[in-house]
């Protein structure tokens, strides 16, 4: 098996770029897809070492060692030992499950009006006058997430949650046609498990910024949280 050829260095440049440190292992995988469906990586190809991927991207080398292995467990990347070891590209990235060409082709569309609807929710939750019934609403559907066996319905539920608590029928009815649109999308990846403990931190930032009534923490934290699933569905379907 070769190392990446020194003639795709400079394209390695080019895709192994510094990550923002909110989303750093979403946008990791991101990257390293990326690598792989560009061929700067190629099948048989051997990724640069964890030291350096971790310099290039910015990140820690145990922030890299997750990213690498989420991808070998999605059977992209595998691991070998000795000395003729690491971690080898083992097949095209591609979607885990036959996407529309029209659902593939609408992927940014979702993303920018998700964006717009959801993080607009949050802002307009935390302003809104929320008796205690609705602040335990909340709470009891960000708690069922994080324990829920069958994470992704149990997602939505938080956030159509946030936005029924911004008391706008309208709203609502949008939030809910983009998580249609969105889980469409999401059911072509896999589960990452390293994400969705960082997912649920973030439910967690986005339920105390409107239980403080801080629309601009909560349209923000809900933001940081949508790039990183962003960063994940461009990676695995982009």
């Amino acid at each position: 098996m070769s190392t990446v050829p020194g003639r795709r260095l400079a394209a390695a440049d080019a895709v192994l770029r510094p990550v923002r440190a909110g989303n750093a292992f979403e946008e990791a995988v991101e990257a390293l897809l990326r690598t792989i469906r560009l061929g700067v990586v190629s099948p048989g190809d051997r990724l640069p070492p964890e030291r350096e991927l971790a310099s290039r991207l910015g990140v820690s080398r145990a922030t890299v060692r997750e990213a690498i292995a989420a991808l070998a467990d999605a059977g992209h990347l595998t691991s070998r030992r000795g000395r003729y070891g690491g971690t080898f590209v083992v097949s095209p990235a591609a979607p885990t499950a036959p996407l529309a060409p029209e659902t593939a082709a609408s992927l940014e569309d979702v993303l920018v009006f998700r964006e717009a609807v959801e993080c607009g929710a949050a802002a307009a939750a935390a302003r809104a006058p929320l008796d205690e019934a609705d602040k335990q609403h909340l709470v009891e559907r960000q708690k069922a997430c994080a324990q829920a066996a069958d994470y992704r319905p149990a997602d939505s539920r938080f956030h159509l949650a946030v936005a029924e608590a911004s008391g706008s029928a309208l709203l609502l009815n949008a939030v809910a046609d983009a998580r249609v649109r969105a889980n469409e999308l999401l059911d072509a990846i896999p589960l990452l498990p390293r994400n969705i403990d960082h997912s649920e931190r973030q439910h967690r930032g986005i339920l105390r910024a409107i239980l403080a009534g801080n629309p601009d923490s909560a349209r923000s934290a809900m933001a940081e949280h949508l790039e990183g699933t962003a960063a994940l569905l461009r990676g695995f379907l982009g």
